[in-house]
């Protein structure tokens, strides 16, 4: 629990940004957990949107992922071609989202994550946080942490070949 004394006001907007940006990341595990538990009660505060995401993830599974490339989707004797399954998975999806309250739900869930996670950023001071760097580099951001494996990755294996 952080003590009073690390949660003063910020004097101006350029620190609360400067102050946002150093927690975030020190602290993107836990602003990512609280995210996802924002969007997981919201969900599984109406069933209806939940199920809704369900299907629209089983039919992507069912349509896209799991079916083999070299043989057509056949529905009511009509072949369709993998641009055409995706075509209609992604106007299925974009229609399901937006036109039900699914898209409002999860816009209205992310707007209060990211409320939360900006006023713990705004009002923590970053002073006494143990980072290896004093300034977050340009490129870091929340998944920062994909391209720096991926590159090791590949001098690894460049190193092999």
């Amino acid at each position: 629990m952080s003590s009073p004394a690390t949660l003063p006001r910020p004097d101006s907007l350029t620190d609360s940004f400067s102050r946002i940006r150093k927690n975030l990341s020190y602290f993107k595990v836990n602003y990512s957990a609280i995210i996802s538990l924002v969007l997981a009660f919201s969900l599984l505060s109406h069933p209806f949107s939940l199920l809704v995401l369900l299907s629209l993830l089983a039919a992507w599974i069912f349509l896209y992922l799991f079916r083999s490339s070299d043989r057509p989707l056949v529905v009511f004797g009509r072949s369709f071609s993998d641009r055409e399954t995706l075509l209609g998975l992604v106007v299925t999806t974009v229609v399901v989202v937006f036109m039900t309250s699914v898209g409002s739900l999860l816009t209205s869930a992310l707007t209060v994550g990211v409320a939360i996670v900006c006023l713990h950023g705004t009002f923590r001071v970053p002073d006494d946080l143990f980072l290896d760097e004093q300034e977050p580099a340009a490129n870091a951001g929340l998944l920062s942490f994909i391209g720096n494996s991926t590159s090791a990755a590949a001098s690894v294996v460049a190193g092999r070949v």
